[in-house]
């Protein structure tokens, strides 16, 4: 049960949003252990710089940036940064998708978005890896048995991989649509669709699968039906048992449309705590105290752009031009002539769990910047980046 903020907290934020800056300045404070798995220790002892951290957390604070909800740094296995602020729980139907005000803390679950994709995607070479399915090079159809009237076309062509990849070619009106508008194919797999495997297999193949990125929440949705029926475990049971059960997150709950169908293309409620331990399994090339948990040649395949999938310009983010590989983002940075080869889940809002293998750093931020421009890459290389040594 979230937790109504006090009206004290209310007011603080009402005067944020007027402009007006809190007096005082933000002091670092380790994170304390929760029992939980992550072991915890200080910005000193991993040799970070706190004077740059506690900037970025001070322009949190002051509104700067915008409604961020948590910032979290993990740095040689260890969660050293943790830090939550009051804002507003996501609501569909609410002015810029604001709702009741929260207190977030690191028992409060929040809402990824298309943070999730990456999830999913996790989930699909977790079946491979115990042999559900046999190769992201299959065609969909293999496992889509209920849906093979749509095997015309050139549909037949389509792989899972594909669908990783964002790269179908079916068509999909998704970016540069509104998120509440009949416009959006997404919008329609909500409100509109009874079936919406259906409603996405449905679309005319508009390009030859595997040259052409086209965002598509509908994939992704193929994607979950194609785990569940290679698995015989609806995609949120099989998630719980081969991925968050292991790495003792959760329990996670996965959203569903109308129908009953898990949405497999984000919108799980995790805690940041849980988003940092997904990170920091794909840090280790994933493996979890000592195990393998997740296929390191698949964390490889996540952090490496799909061939053709580079120079992309994701709509209200601050990125930069992007690459897009498993259902994970990635991107090159320079910092101080340091190459940092970076990949992240990335979802609406301000989600966004990023894996810094150089600097052996994950970063997680939550947040509701629904209907603003984001800036955390912009926290991620003016704050964070220099103060790794």
């Amino acid at each position: 049960m979230k937790r109504t903020v006090p009206l004290l907290i209310a007011l603080c934020i009402v005067l944020v949003s007027c402009g007006v800056e809190p007096t005082s300045q933000y002091a670092y404070r380790p994170p304390q252990d929760a029992g939980d798995g992550l072991a915890v220790g200080t910005l000193e002892e991993v040799n970070i710089d706190s004077a740059p951290i506690e900037e970025a957390v001070s322009r949190i604070l002051s509104g700067k940036h915008g409604e961020v909800h948590s910032m979290l740094i993990v740095k040689d296995n260890q969660l050293v940064l943790e830090e939550y602020f009051p804002g507003h729980d996501y609501q569909w139907d609410a002015p810029g998708h604001h709702g009741r005000l929260v207190t977030w803390d690191r028992d409060e679950t929040h809402i990824v978005m298309s943070a999730g994709k990456s999830v999913t995607s996790a989930c699909v070479g977790l079946a491979i890896d115990h042999g559900f399915i046999e190769s992201v090079h299959q065609s969909i159809f293999d496992y889509l048995p209920e849906y093979q009237r749509y095997r015309s076309d050139g549909r037949d062509k389509i792989t899972i991989e594909h669908l990783l990849t964002m790269t179908s070619g079916l068509e999909w009106k998704e970016w540069g649509a509104s998120n509440t508008s009949m416009d959006s194919d997404l919008f329609k797999l909500w409100v509109a669709c009874e079936d919406q495997v259906a409603c996405a297999l449905e679309k005319p193949l508009i390009h030859e699968p595997g040259t052409t990125f086209n965002y598509s929440g509908g994939g992704m949705t193929v994607l979950g039906e194609i785990v569940k029926n290679a698995t015989n475990m609806d995609i949120e049971a099989f998630c719980g048992q081969y991925l968050f059960e292991p790495l003792g997150a959760g329990p996670i709950e996965w959203r569903r449309f109308d129908s009953g169908l898990i949405s497999p293309s984000g919108e799980q409620q995790m805690t940041p705590r849980d988003m940092a331990k997904f990170g920091l399994l794909y840090l280790n090339e994933g493996v979890w105290n000592g195990k393998q948990i997740i296929p390191k040649v698949w964390v490889e395949k996540s952090a490496t752009p799909y061939a053709g999938n580079q120079g992309i310009k994701v709509p209200g983010e601050d990125a930069g031009r992007v690459g897009y590989s498993y259902s994970w983002w990635t991107k090159q940075h320079s910092d101080s002539g340091r190459k940092l080869n970076t990949f992240w889940a990335n979802g609406w809002g301000g989600q966004k769990i990023v894996v810094i293998p150089e600097l052996d750093t994950v970063v997680v931020f939550t947040g509701a910047n629904y209907t603003s421009k984001l800036t955390n890459w912009r926290m991620l290389e003016k704050y964070v980046f220099p103060a790794i040594h």
